[in-house]
């Protein structure tokens, strides 16, 4: 019978630009190889959650410009805790045990990185944030 841990790795998706090299640190080793993975893996998650999360704060977020939108998604990653840890949630549901092990080490320092590619990759798919998708 295969275990959680290894049909976890089997569904990530590879990015050939996430490189580990033997300079790196182990944070930024840890967001190449598991960080990063993960959040392209949950995208679609991701996307549905912040469009309820949209939805729930009287869809002001489809009034405003680009600009304003991408500050708009910035503002509440960082100053909703609610909503932020349930991001984190999405993301940390995904950890091997191992990982998990190496995350609640250094817990900190990776949850701003995994923070900051939630947001990115939020910002990146800005155009499917419309209202019409919602």
């Amino acid at each position: 019978m295969e275990t959680r841990d290894s049909m976890l790795l089997r569904m990530r998706p590879e990015i050939p630009s996430a490189k580990i090299t033997p300079t790196m640190s182990a944070d930024e080793c840890f967001q190449n190889k598991t960080l990063r993975p993960v959040a392209k893996l949950q995208n679609d998650l991701l996307l549905a959650v912040f469009r309820n999360y949209a939805a729930k704060h009287k869809n002001v977020f489809y009034d405003l410009t680009i600009e304003k939108r991408l500050d708009y998604i910035e503002n509440a990653i960082h100053k909703d805790m609610k909503f932020r840890n349930s991001l984190k949630g999405i993301i940390i549901g995904q950890f091997t045990l191992e990982e998990f092990e190496i995350y609640i080490q250094n817990s900190s320092a990776l949850n701003k990185r995994m923070m900051d590619i939630v947001k990115e990759r939020l910002k990146s798919n800005i155009q499917l944030l419309e209202y019409d998708f919602a």
